[in-house]
């Protein structure tokens, strides 16, 4: 089961506003930067990612019916702001791993023994984008 809703709307309150800073630039973090499905707002999600292959791996630590991923898949991909990089991104592919082979150790066991999140996004890289500053390319 993943993380609570209420932790959630903390986050969004609290740890997401200081996360948002650190997330473009520190290892195992990234930003999710997507529409509103409904507002068509523009969104940043700081979460943790980790490159697997040609695309992204995404920890869903509250689930698949989190807005931000309803909206990626949704809008069929979404951008994605990691390491100093900035990337448009495609092909989200939601899938459950109880034993989250694709993180490493550390988070691997956050998942699976603290939080019980056992579900995850993937994503394709499309293109690297130039700025990694930049407002996002509309979709």
């Amino acid at each position: 089961m993943p993380a609570p809703r209420w932790i959630a709307r903390a986050n969004k309150i609290g740890l997401n506003r200081v996360t948002k800073f650190i997330a473009p630039w520190a290892p195992g973090w990234a930003v999710v930067i997507h529409r509103g499905r409904k507002s068509g707002r523009i969104f940043r999600t700081p979460l943790w990612a980790f490159r697997r292959g040609d695309g992204y791996v995404i920890a869903l630590t509250y689930g698949s019916n989190a807005d931000w991923v309803r909206n990626v898949l949704s809008a069929d991909g979404c951008e994605l702001q990691t390491r100093r990089r900035h990337y448009a991104v495609g092909t989200p592919r939601v899938y459950r791993d109880e034993n989250a082979t694709d993180m490493p150790a550390f988070i691997r066991f956050m998942l699976r023994k603290v939080i019980k999140a056992p579900e995850f996004l993937s994503v394709e890289v499309v293109r690297e984008l130039d700025a990694p500053t930049g407002p996002p390319i509309p979709r």
